[in-house]
C-alpha cells in the first residue's frame, strides 16, 4: 500500500463501517485508499418468539460488542497500535420491521424483524390510503397493524425506529435515519427529501378517532441524506461500543442506512439508469429511476439510494436453491461411481455447460420454488422440472433451464419496469453466488434483462465497507461533490471488474423460455394444490 496504515490508525485517518445482516454483524475499518485495514464478525440468528421473528437487544449489543472487539483485537496484533480514535463511523442494519420506544427510553415489544408476513391488512388498507405500494414488511405497516390490533402498547409510542437507527440513537443520542433507510419506514417526498407530509397527514386523520396520545410527525426520526453529519459517538456510547474502554468519544457517525442502500453504494449503482442485482438464495434487482412510476405495483418496491434518487426494487424469494440440489445429486452420483470431484470444479463444468445448450433451453420446463412467491401470487411452492415427449432433453438444456428457471420470477418483475414502464437501464451490475463461476451466471442475466452485466472484484465487500464508504464520504466531501461523483472517481476508479453484453439470440431463447413459464404456472399451481 501507498501509505503509513500505522500512522492512518493513530491519527484518525480511517472509516469504520459495521452491518447488522440477518446471519452476521461485521465490522470493516477502512484506511486512506479505502480497503480492509482490520474487520471482525459475529454469527447470530433470530428466533421465534410467540409467533414473532425477533432479535434481543441483549443479542443485539453482545453481537456489536463482540464483532467491534474482533476487529479492534486484529489492529491491535497486526499494526501494534490500540484503536483509540476513528475518522468517522457509520452503522447499518437490516431494513423495517418495527421498533418502538417509550419517553424513558424503554423498549414496548420485542423487535420485530422484516421477516413477519403479520401486516396483511395494514399493508392492503395504506396502499389504498396513499396510492402508494406499502409492502408488509415495512415499520408504518407494523405500527398501523399494531393500532389495528388494539395493542396495549400502542398509547405509549414516544419513539419509533430501525435497527440501525436505535443502534444509532443510542450511541449519539441523535434519532436520525439515512434517507434510504427511511424510505423502507415511511414513504418519502422526492422534492422535500423528507417524510411526505401528505402521507403523514392522511395517516393522522385514518387513526384520529383511535385518540391516541401521539401524532405520526413527532414519533418518527429525522431524515438525512448521504454527506450530512448523523451526529458525534457520546461517551456513553464510546462505552457502549467499546467494552475495553479505548476509543475516544466525539467520532463523527453518518446517518444510519439500510442494507439495500449500503448495498447500492458498494456497487457504484446510485446513479440514474444503472443499478444492481443479487443473486443467491432469493434474488433481487435495484434499478434507479428517472421518473415516478406510472401507477402502483405489487410486484415492484420502491426505496430511494442514500442520495434520495428513487429506485425500484423487484425482489423473488427463490432463487439458486434448487439448482444448488440439483448440482448435489450430480455430485452424488459421482461418489458413487467412486469420483470425488471438488465443488467447485463440479460447478464450473456444469454451469459452463448450459452455455452449449439450445438457446431456449431444448423446450425443457422447471420451477425452483422452494418457498412461496409474491411476484407469481404463491404463498407455497414446489421444485417441479417437466419435459414433453419432443424436448430435447440432455444435461446442457437441463443446466441452461435451471439457470434460466432460477431468475424466472425476477424476469416478469423487470420487464414491469422496463417494458410497462419504459424505465432506462444501461447497465447492471451483479454480485452473489450466481455469478461466482465466472462469466456463466453474467451471460445468463445479460440474456434475461437484455442489459450489459458487471461483475467487479471488490462486489464481495457487502454493506458493511458500503457503510464505512458513506462515512467517509461525510468527512472528506469536497464542496459540491455527489456521492456519485466521490464513488465514481475516488473509490471505483481503479477497481477491476468484467462487462458481458447480451447476445440476441440468448435474449430471444431467454423470451421463447419465459413464454413457456408463464404458461406453465397452471402445472406449478396444480403441484402445490396436490402435493
Amino acid at each position: 500500500m501507498g501509505y503509513d496504515i500505522r500512522h492512518a490508525i493513530l491519527n484518525g485517518k480511517t472509516s469504520l463501517g459495521i452491518e447488522f445482516g440477518s446471519t452476521r454483524i461485521k465490522a470493516v475499518l477502512i484506511g486512506e485508499d479505502y480497503s480492509t485495514i482490520a474487520s471482525g464478525s459475529f454469527e447470530w440468528e433470530n428466533s421465534y418468539v410467540d409467533h414473532i421473528w425477533t432479535y434481543s437487544l441483549k443479542d443485539i449489543w453482545s453481537g456489536l460488542q463482540d464483532c467491534y472487539q474482533k476487529m479492534a483485537s486484529e489492529v491491535k496484533s497486526r499494526y501494534g497500535v490500540p484503536l483509540q480514535t476513528i475518522g468517522a463511523i457509520g452503522f447499518s442494519g437490516m431494513m423495517h420491521g418495527y421498533m418502538v420506544f417509550n419517553e424513558v427510553g424503554e423498549q414496548l415489544v420485542p423487535f420485530r424483524t422484516w421477516r413477519n408476513n403479520i401486516t396483511e391488512q395494514a399493508s392492503s388498507i395504506l396502499t389504498d390510503l396513499f396510492n402508494y405500494h406499502i409492502p408488509q414488511r415495512w415499520s408504518i405497516a407494523h405500527l398501523y397493524q399494531a393500532i389495528l390490533n388494539q395493542e396495549e402498547h400502542i398509547n405509549q409510542i414516544n419513539f419509533q425506529t430501525t435497527l440501525a437507527g436505535y443502534i444509532h440513537w443510542k450511541l449519539t443520542g441523535q434519532k436520525v435515519l439515512g434517507i434510504g433507510e427511511a424510505s423502507g419506514v415511511f414513504p418519502i417526498d422526492l422534492m422535500t427529501k423528507k417524510f411526505s407530509a401528505n402521507m403523514i397527514e392522511k395517516f393522522n386523520q385514518l387513526i384520529k378517532d383511535r385518540e391516541l396520545s401521539w401524532k405520526l410527525e413527532n414519533i418518527l426520526p429525522e431524515v438525512l441524506v448521504a454527506g450530512e453529519n448523523g451526529g458525534v459517538l457520546s461517551e456513553e456510547g464510546a462505552r457502549l461500543l467499546d467494552i475495553s474502554g479505548e476509543l475516544m468519544a466525539g467520532i463523527p457517525i453518518c446517518p444510519p442506512e439500510g442494507d439495500a442502500g449500503t448495498g447500492m453504494v458498494a456497487t457504484n449503482s446510485i446513479a440514474e439508469r444503472t443499478g444492481n442485482v443479487s443473486a443467491g438464495t432469493s434474488v433481487f434487482a435495484m434499478v434507479v429511476l428517472e421518473k415516478e412510476l406510472s401507477k402502483v405495483y405489487a410486484e415492484i418496491d420502491l426505496v430511494t439510494t442514500p442520495t434520495g434518487s428513487l429506485v425500484a426494487m423487484a425482489h423473488s424469494n427463490n432463487c439458486t436453491s434448487d439448482l444448488n440440489a440439483w448440482v448435489g445429486l450430480f455430485d452424488e452420483f459421482a461418489k458413487v461411481l467412486g469420483q470425488n470431484i471438488d465443488k467447485n470444479q463440479l460447478y464450473n463444468t456444469l454451469y459452463n455447460l448450459a452455455l452449449q445448450g439450445d438457446p431456449d433451453g431444448g423446450g425443457l420446463l422447471a420451477y425452483g420454488y422452494l418457498s412461496g412467491e409474491h411476484i407469481t401470487h404463491f404463498e407455497e411452492g414446489r421444485p417441479l422440472f417437466v419435459r414433453t415427449s419432443n424436448s430435447n432433453f440432455n444435461l446442457a438444456n437441463f443446466m441452461r433451464t435451471h439457470l434460466f428457471t432460477s431468475l424466472g420470477a425476477l424476469k416478469i418483475g423487470m420487464d414491469i419496469l422496463l417494458q410497462q414502464e419504459n424505465a432506462k437501464l444501461e447497465k447492471i451490475l451483479g454480485h452473489g453466488g450466481f455469478f461466482k463461476t465466472e462469466g456463466v451466471g453474467q451471460k445468463i442475466m445479460a440474456a434475461a434483462l437484455n442489459v450489459p452485466v458487471s461483475v467487479m472484484e471488490s462486489a464481495g465487500e457487502g454493506g458493511a465497507w458500503g457503510i464505512a464508504l458513506l462515512a467517509s464520504y461525510m468527512i472528506e466531501k469536497e464542496k459540491n461533490e455527489t456521492l456519485d461523483d466521490y464513488l465514481t472517481t475516488k473509490i471505483f476508479a481503479e477497481k477491476a471488474g468484467k462487462t458481458i453484453l447480451p447476445e440476441q439470440k440468448d435474449v430471444n431463447g431467454f423470451d421463447v423460455f419465459m413464454q413457456r413459464y408463464k404458461q406453465g404456472l397452471a402445472i406449478e399451481r396444480a403441484a402445490v394444490e396436490y402435493l
